[in-house]
């Protein structure tokens, strides 16, 4: 069987691997029942067709989605690997295909939703099919508890007993009871060989804004970054239709996702993502799992995420490739409140309640950050020690204060009061302002009328919203969302603690973003033109245009300007099989005309055997007539050369063997120095 390395750079194109996937690999490789929880875009896939690819037999592959199962088994096609799915959108050619690779022995992974494991027939054909390997996409939808609960995935452990072979499972979700759910129910309660990968996603920039006209807030970030596939996310459904109508008319290409649509509507909205580059989707949460696109370049948040855990699922779906990916997140008082309600009208137990409002609390302090996100986003996620520079605190550190009088002026208000006003009335008190409402009260009598006149409107709007996102106040909804004090107040309030806050982050007027780009400006007009390719080769085989090359490789190829195949093939996830297909059309929009080789040095390219090629070539030139130069002339065709290229030993025994006896005696001595030298 080949080596994991050798098929890494044959294969899928990449030199090394990302941190933690080699130790996966050879755990999944030789037949170690495994439990990878690894970031979104961390590279999971990889982690089993690889080695797949190493083993005898066949990989079933268990994942939730049609679309993704396609989507993968067209991307390994293209790679030049046998791979199939068993779906109900396939074709009758597809299926009959599928079976004719499996009869042959040729088929390497077979994908199958879990749905199809239910039949007995679907388990027979697994036996017959000598799957030797059970990998397990997505695999926190095993959980009873999880919003990804899919009933199919409890046949998975019943399906590992009956075939008798080990289990992968993967995820990126995968809290710690989730974790010991997966456990229980894939693999019998023994424990697997585990790896929990970080959550850092280092390519992505996170930033946050308080709302201030949210509409060109959005538009103008997308602006900013135009011809750039999107996802902007927002709370409602009537929301993700006016917002795609406003990008349409701001000239973006734009269309609307929910879970009201019907399901033709839906699948062709997913289908589009998928093929078109620069198409923005604006979506509820219903626009979820299995996005497996991977040059996702920006999400946007409209309105602010349930929790930290779905910011950090939304936000993950940008820059799978690994090239840089930009995030926005709007938020404000109103957000707050939808929030808080959300959780207090819901209908899960106490217990649970209160857990939901600790993970909104989590996102609320992220919002609020005072200095770097990625480190409090981490640090939720129970990793410390993070080093940034990629988020809008790190750009532009916060201009903060002393927050401590103002925040005890507030809660005094809200205690005088009792507790039975929102924000607008108390800011009214605080700064003296004599309206009706007041008067009627009496609250103008109050010790607390006007000492707050060093803020105006706005800043008090701002100190409200902080100590909300700081959880010192809530929202009631038994008192129509009056705010009521949080046990955390108490010890501000008794000027036990101090508390700092963000100077007021609205301004009136705000600054267009600066357009964003994924290259230099010099390498911008390259770029361009490898896209241009990408979609029309893509268009042509009717796949996604990443199929044929990601983001991250084309922005390579803008940067280091590659003038040959050898160059070409160094490229990051140029492996050889796309090399073979797509290497010559890329390189011609890079330096015009591409040198020309024979289809079998081509093969070569990039490789160490090229060079040997290469080398063995100018040998034979050397010695075509002879030694000497008066003898007939002899040469090898270039099959015959590559063959002695790749040959793995110095046995002249073996070399003549290829080569005849004839051309071993002419060329033979020569070829095998040229060998020990390689």
């Amino acid at each position: 069987m080949p080596h994991p390395n050798e098929l890494l750079r044959d294969i899928f194109g990449f030199d090394v691997f990302r941190p933690g996937q080699e130790q996966i690999v050879e755990a999944v490789r030789t037949g170690q029942n495994t439990l990878a929880i690894m970031p979104t875009g961390g590279g999971k896939s990889l982690c089993y067709q690889l080695p797949a690819l190493c083993r005898p037999g066949v990989t079933l592959v268990i994942s939730p989605l049609i679309a993704l199962m396609r989507d993968q088994v067209r991307a390994l096609q293209e790679a030049g690997v046998c791979a199939g799915a068993l779906t109900s959108a396939n074709t009758e050619d597809e299926t009959d295909a599928v079976w004719s690779a499996i009869e042959k022995g040729d088929l390497k992974l077979l994908y199958m939703a879990p749905e199809r494991l239910a039949t007995t027939a679907a388990r027979d054909m697994l036996r017959r099919a000598h799957v030797s390997l059970i990998a397990v996409d997505e695999a926190h939808c095993v959980s009873q508890w999880g919003h990804d609960f899919r009933p199919d995935y409890l046949r998975i452990g019943e399906l590992r007993r009956l075939l008798d072979v080990p289990l992968a499972a993967f995820t990126a979700t995968a809290d710690k009871e989730t974790r010991a759910e997966i456990v229980e129910k894939l693999f019998d309660g023994i424990a697997p060989q585990s790896f929990l990968h970080g959550f850092d996603r280092p390519n992505i920039h996170l930033a946050f804004a308080v709302k201030n006209g949210p509409r060109r807030q959005i538009l103008d970030f997308a602006d900013a970054r135009k011809g750039q596939s999107g996802i902007v996310y927002t709370a409602t459904r009537a929301k993700t239709e006016t917002l795609a109508q406003a990008l349409r008319e701001a000239g973006h290409s734009a269309c609307y996702y929910h879970g009201g649509m019907n399901p033709d509507d839906r699948r062709q909205v997913e289908t589009r993502f998928q093929r078109e580059d620069g198409l923005i989707v604006v979506a509820t949460v219903a626009f979820g799992m299995g996005i497996d696109k991977p040059d996702i370049r920006w999400v946007a948040h409209a309105d602010l995420p349930k929790s930290i855990e779905a910011y950090y699922q939304e936000i993950g779906r940008a820059g799978r490739d690994g090239a840089p990916a930009e995030t926005l997140t709007l938020y404000g008082p109103d957000d707050i409140r939808l929030r808080r309600s959300q959780i207090d009208e819901g209908f899960a137990p106490p217990e649970r309640r209160g857990a939901d409002h600790g993970r909104l609390n989590a996102l609320l302090g992220l919002a609020e950050a005072l200095d770097c996100r990625r480190a409090s986003l981490l640090q939720y996620f129970g990793e410390t020690g993070v080093t940034c520079g990629k988020c809008d605190l790190c750009d532009a550190p916060a201009d903060v204060f002393d927050g401590t009088t103002a925040v005890r002026k507030a809660l005094s208000a809200i205690l005088r009061t009792g507790e039975y006003f929102g924000a607008g009335h108390l800011i009214d008190i605080l700064l003296g302002t004599e309206t009706d409402k007041i008067k009627a009260r009496g609250h103008d009598a109050l010790p607390t009328f006007g000492i707050g006149k060093e803020y105006d409107r706005r800043q008090w709007q701002a100190i409200f919203r902080q100590m909300m996102g700081h959880d010192l106040v809530r929202p009631d909804p038994e008192r129509h969302g009056a705010l009521r004090m949080t046990d955390r107040a108490r010890p501000i309030l008794r000027d036990e603690d101090k508390i700092t806050l963000r100077r007021d982050t609205i301004k009136q007027a705000l600054t267009r973003p600066a357009v964003k780009t994924l290259v230099s400006e010099e390498d911008a007009p390259l770029l361009s033109a490898l896209k241009a390719k990408r979609r029309s080769l893509a268009e042509a085989a009717k796949v996604p245009a990443y199929i044929i090359f990601n983001d991250r490789t084309l922005i390579e190829m803008a940067e280091t300007r590659p003038a040959t195949l050898d160059d070409m093939a160094s490229i990051s996830g140029v492996g050889a099989k796309k090399l073979e297909r797509y290497g010559a059309d890329f390189l011609t929009v890079i330096a015009g005309e591409v040198e020309s080789l024979h289809p079998s040095r081509r093969k070569l390219a990039g490789r160490a055997e090229g060079t040997v090629y290469d080398r063995l070539l100018q040998v034979q030139a050397e010695l075509a007539r002879g030694p000497d130069g008066c003898d007939k002339p002899m040469s090898c065709s270039a099959s015959l050369l590559a063959k002695v290229a790749q040959l793995k030993t110095h046995d002249d025994g073996a070399l003549t063997r290829i080569l005849g006896d004839r051309r071993a005696e002419r060329f033979g001595a020569a070829f095998l120095n040229v060998l020990r030298e390689a």
